[in-house]
């Protein structure tokens, strides 16, 4: 069941298009506003569908009330209506963010179309949405130790900026999580967040991985085939474990970042990108150029701002959170109950060599959800924290 608002200032027209929706479909829920400030009230008393809009109308125009609902975060799709219209005021509508500009009178059709294309396009926002709010919640960085507060704020410091960030941390700390979360809160975060593992991709494969090909490059090469590159373009890309990446894959990525531009493997034409770089790595880059494995050039064009994760032995305080994090996320994910667990327990858990470090952590509480006691106890974890 759709609820659409019409905003329209001519009582005859809305009359019209509410006669035209209702024999469309009867189910239905139409509203009505006879000026732009009483949608605008509207709207923010109400969760709407679709709205139809005309342009011009008294006290506020539908341009007007297009951009100060986009402003306040509705994302309702707009069909924006005019008798006045022209080519200019189609395109400044578009670029405000209607879905689409049909001009009065209205053909019946067409309208019809737009209106259910708009709906269906609703449920696809809403969803994705849904989607952006579960992966936020995946990559949430737990605890309230300084360590990780210091992250946190460089963090919200950075994310805003086009700065590229280079992560560097011990394996198993949450990397990855800080890149998502410079994404997430970055300039770009509508945009596509393309992550690549240097060190998972065989050396012979990882130029075509990075930039693409075409068709006929090399034996397997069938067709021609993008690049991360370009698949981030507008967006981030995020290369893990970057100090894996052979030196012939670092002169093209340094070349991608002093130019923006890339070649795909077997040609020499030039493609434009606009890309955002995140790196991350658990060496020792500067020891790595003094071996002569990774070049001083590319860790100055990727450093531009540094972000060391911690430790879990530097942030100790944090696995009182993060345990409980674990069992939450763990019962969700399995629909098991979750456990308790006491403090005795924890202390032990304090006290652990974590190698691993979050990684580690949560493979123990997974175990310890399946094998434990309820609640987990310091035994427990003397039987399955070290197997």
């Amino acid at each position: 069941m759709a609820k659409i608002l019409i905003i329209e200032d001519e009582e005859p027209i809305r009359r019209v298009l509410k006669r035209i929706l209702e024999d469309e479909n009867k189910t239905f829920i139409i509203d009505e506003a006879e000026d732009g400030k009483a949608g605008i009230d509207a709207l923010l008393a109400s969760d709407y569908d679709l709205v139809l809009c005309d342009i011009k109308m008294p006290k506020k125009d539908g341009l007007e009330v297009l951009q100060e609902v986009k402003e306040k975060g509705i994302l309702t799709p707009f069909i924006v209506l005019t008798g006045h219209g022209n080519i200019q005021t189609a395109v400044q509508a578009m670029k405000t963010g209607a879905y689409d500009f049909i001009p009065k009178p209205p053909d019946l059709n067409r309208l019809l179309i737009s209106v259910r294309n708009a709906l269906e396009s609703k449920s696809l926002v809403v969803e994705n949405v849904r989607l952006k709010k579960r992966i936020a919640k995946a990559y949430q960085m737990i605890g309230d130790s300084k360590a990780l507060g210091d992250v946190l704020d460089m963090i919200d410091k950075v994310a805003p900026t086009q700065a590229r960030v280079l992560i560097t941390g011990p394996n198993g700390t949450g990397k990855e999580l800080v890149a998502h979360q410079l994404h997430e809160k970055g300039q770009r975060n509508r945009q596509n967040f393309i992550e690549v593992n240097c060190a998972a991709i065989p050396a012979e494969l990882i130029e075509s991985e990075l930039f693409g090909h075409v068709k006929g490059s090399f034996t397997s090469a069938v067709k021609d085939r993008k690049g991360k590159f370009e698949a981030a373009n507008n967006g981030t890309l995020f290369l893990d474990e970057i100090g894996d990446l052979s030196l012939s894959a670092q002169a093209k990525v340094l070349r991608a970042l002093q130019e923006n531009k890339i070649q795909r493997v077997g040609s020499d034409k030039d493609i434009s990108v606009d890309v955002r770089i995140l790196a991350a790595t658990n060496k020792d880059l500067k020891q790595e150029i003094a071996d002569g494995r990774f070049r001083e050039d590319l860790y100055h064009r990727l450093a531009v701002i540094v972000i060391k994760v911690p430790a879990l032995k530097e942030r100790l305080e944090d696995i009182p959170l993060l345990c409980r994090h674990f069992i939450q996320q763990i019962s969700e994910k399995e629909g098991v109950p979750a456990k308790e667990i006491d403090q005795a327990a924890i202390k032990k858990l304090q006290d652990y060599p974590w190698t691993g470090n979050i990684r580690e952590l949560r493979n123990v509480v997974e175990r310890l959800m399946i094998l434990g006691d309820n609640p987990i106890t310091k035994k427990n974890i003397e039987q399955f924290a070290s197997k």
